[in-house]
């Protein structure tokens, strides 16, 4: 379990393996890491597999690599890495569980005069657990929904986001890794069971 406040942004310096499986390490210099521990990788729940002196290695299978953005990282890119909630932490933004529901591709980057929005594009089977003023993970950045029109929405980025993430980096037609708010998937999926789809509730 994760809360989407970003710790550090990790520059990859090897990919290694083929199409259906590969080993991803990170720049990332963290003296407590520990073999098996869970760190989100742009929002991906990935398993510690191996540690060296300022690295961290990880497993990506062949399910992970066809739906989320990690197939993509090159040699050199820049990805946001959080390490798991401990018990006590604050919980400064939500529960992300590192199970990415699909991408959202960027449509357009739009700056305000005090706020910088990313409009966006989720799959059709996801939009309907995209709330106005819901919660939402960007490449595992924890997001407030600004507004919704179908599966199109939009997610405001202030300053310091804009500072310790990559978001605003983005060129139009990333596939940012989309985790839906596990409270609306529960509910939805809750509603469907015992009253009908979606477009009948």
């Amino acid at each position: 379990m994760f809360t989407g406040i970003i710790e550090k942004i990790a520059r990859v310096i090897g990919i290694a393996g083929g199409p259906m499986f590969q080993r991803l390490t990170l720049a990332a210099d963290w003296a407590d890491a520990r073999g098996g521990q869970s760190v989100a990788v742009n929002g991906v729940c990935l398993t510690i597999a191996e540690i060296a002196p300022g690295e961290l290695g990880f497993d990506v299978i062949l399910e992970t690599l066809s739906k989320t953005n990690l197939g993509l990282l090159k040699q050199g890119d820049l990805v946001h890495v959080e390490r798991s909630l401990r018990i006590g932490d604050r919980l400064d933004g939500h529960f992300v569980q590192g199970h990415v529901d699909g991408v959202a591709r960027l449509i357009a980057q739009v700056e305000h005069e005090k706020e910088w929005r990313l409009q966006l594009e989720a799959p059709a089977h996801l939009a309907k657990y995209l709330t106005p003023k819901g919660s939402v993970a960007i490449d595992g950045v924890s997001l407030t929904i600004a507004s919704v029109e179908g599966g199109r929405f939009e997610v405001a980025l202030i300053p310091t986001t804009l500072q310790l993430t990559t978001l605003g980096r983005r060129a139009p037609g990333w596939p940012f890794n989309l985790e839906c708010d596990v409270l609306a998937k529960t509910a939805v999926c809750w509603l469907e069971r015992t009253r009908g789809s979606a477009e009948d509730i």
